[in-house]
């Protein structure tokens, strides 16, 4: 099987949206300074051109991104991100989790699982000797950590306080035990990187 890596950026608090996300604002009240990483600096939903990545920042996107051989994302994700103007962001096989996949389009862009275990299986025979990455949401981090999928963890670590929103492990009741593997740095991200310990 294919080594599976989630990966999510959080706030300082551990925020991974602002208040009131969801279509058209998929981080939420002020969640877009989560992704300046991403987007090379500050960045708005209004913003009619956004920016690159640069530095340590794209050097780690570069390096993730190469590595993938499938992506899996939640329903949540999916929605938050108007299903990515209908054409899938990744050069890999992206694999969306829901609870209602008879009733999504079948356009080859994306392909939709009726649950987490489904896409890790198509996900890993899509990859071959490439990872799986899981992107999250949250909700979907926490149920593949409690299934004991990921065999890594990126957390990314914006430098900002929130103060609201949906936390990456709210309702989490499971415990992690995590050996650090190594730490990036940017301006606008910490990138702290974990082998999950079984």
């Amino acid at each position: 099987m294919s080594k599976i890596v989630a990966g999510i950026t959080t706030s300082v608090g551990g925020y991974v949206t602002g208040p009131d996300d969801g279509p058209g604002r998929g981080l939420g009240v002020s969640g877009e300074r989560l992704h300046y990483w991403v987007f090379g600096g500050p960045w708005s939903y209004e913003s009619a051109r956004l920016g690159e990545a640069s530095g340590e920042d794209k050097a780690y996107l570069d390096e993730m991104t190469g590595a993938n051989g499938a992506v899996i994302a939640g329903r949540s994700t999916y929605e938050a991100a108007g299903h990515w103007g209908g054409s899938n962001p990744w050069d890999v096989p992206l694999f969306i989790v829901t609870h209602r996949p008879a009733e999504q389009p079948e356009d080859g862009e994306f392909t939709f699982t009726g649950s987490l275990a489904e896409a890790v299986e198509r996900a890993s025979a899509a990859a071959g000797d490439k990872q799986v990455y899981l992107m999250g949401g949250a909700d979907l981090i926490r149920q593949a950590l409690t299934a004991g999928y990921p065999d890594e963890l990126t957390i990314i670590v914006a430098p900002v306080v929130l103060g609201g929103g949906k936390r990456l492990f709210d309702g989490f009741t499971g415990s992690l035990d995590l050996e650090q593997l190594w730490v990036r740095q940017s301006r606008f991200a910490t990138f702290i990187h974990y082998r999950v310990k079984r």
